[in-house]
């Protein structure tokens, strides 16, 4: 949800309500309802959230409910909190949402590989992970994390489905659009650059979790195994280098350096790719928007394109 909707007159909504004490399941209802949309609990008083048409929408919804179970139920608009600055509060909902994302991580790390695909498992925690980033109104720095495990676990379940070298031919992918997920890291802003500078002369890049909704588009570096992604130990980046079978030497060593930062696994040593990760991650920290995101992150990866010494060098 975009917080810049929050109403500037009053920055917080607060619901508070009770119940008859024969309505028991009723109020376990209420409160499962809560914890879904996101509401923290403040002090005695009800529950929080930030002021926006969707929160408004879902505390009326509620107060409608348990007005409905002989209830009563009142929503304040409030400006500020004497005692409580804002920036204590935006806290309390990313801690809250911290702990939903190390329950997801842990979950993620449970998983057994698979070599046939992408598991029922794998899917219904991103869903999951998806419902948690809806309610995470402020960002909370483990969501870069649990979205990196996320994506670690699709790789692991497409270990058969590597293509040839050269399979894709570039006048097929002229004047398309692009699809990747929301918030990009190192290898979806490194595709992007790669894409724009050496396969497609004039794309279009979009943001969505869902592929389907945009049928006409390309899908790289997505949780559903389609397009161009992970296969194998590759990463979304050496995916496109070989299916357009870029040998460039200056992207080669590009193409290392997000593989190291992507995977992690020190394959080939270098920690370029490390640095402009922690860059983006502390741009995707200030709320920078997908697609200003996306372009100063093609802009670095162009930077280091062009620091990259003629003269190739011999590989690790």
């Amino acid at each position: 949800m975009n917080i810049t909707a929050m109403q500037e007159d009053a920055r917080w909504l607060l619901l508070v309500f009770t119940l008859p004490t024969s309505k028991a399941s009723e109020r376990v209802q209420i409160w499962r309802k809560l914890q879904r949309f996101g509401a923290i609990a403040f002090r005695n008083a009800g529950s929080l959230l930030p002021n926006t048409p969707e929160n408004q929408e879902r505390f009326e919804w509620l107060a409608r409910t348990i007005r409905a179970s002989h209830g009563e139920a009142s929503i304040l608009q409030i400006q500020a909190i004497d005692d409580l600055p804002a920036q204590a509060l935006q806290n309390q909902f990313r801690n809250a949402r911290a702990e939903d994302y190390t329950a997801l991580i842990e979950d993620l790390q449970k998983l057994k590989p698979s070599v046939k695909g992408p598991s029922s498992q794998v899917q219904r925690l991103r869903r999951r992970f998806e419902d948690i980033v809806a309610i995470d109104f402020f960002t909370s720095p483990l969501r870069a994390r649990a979205e990196d495990a996320l994506a670690q676990a699709e790789q692991t379940g497409i270990k058969n489905n590597v293509r040839e070298r050269g399979s894709a031919s570039k006048a097929k992918y002229q004047k398309r659009m692009w699809i990747t997920r929301p918030r990009p890291g190192i290898d979806r802003v490194s595709s992007a650059w790669l894409i724009s500078r050496f396969i497609d002369a004039k794309p279009k890049f979009i943001f969505d979790t869902s592929p389907a909704a945009h049928r006409d588009a390309i899908p790289f570096d997505m949780f559903q195994g389609v397009g161009f992604g992970h296969e194998g130990d590759r990463c979304t980046f050496e995916t496109l280098c070989l299916a357009f079978d870029i040998s460039d030497h200056k992207v080669l060593t590009i193409e290392q350096a997000i593989h190291d930062a992507d995977l992690e696994d020190g394959k080939f040593g270098r920690t370029e790719g490390h640095t402009m990760n922690q860059i983006l991650r502390g741009w995707a920290a200030q709320n920078v928007p997908d697609d200003e995101l996306l372009r100063r992150g093609m802009d670095l990866i162009e930077g280091f394109y062009h620091s990259i010494s003629r003269t190739p060098k011999s590989l690790p």
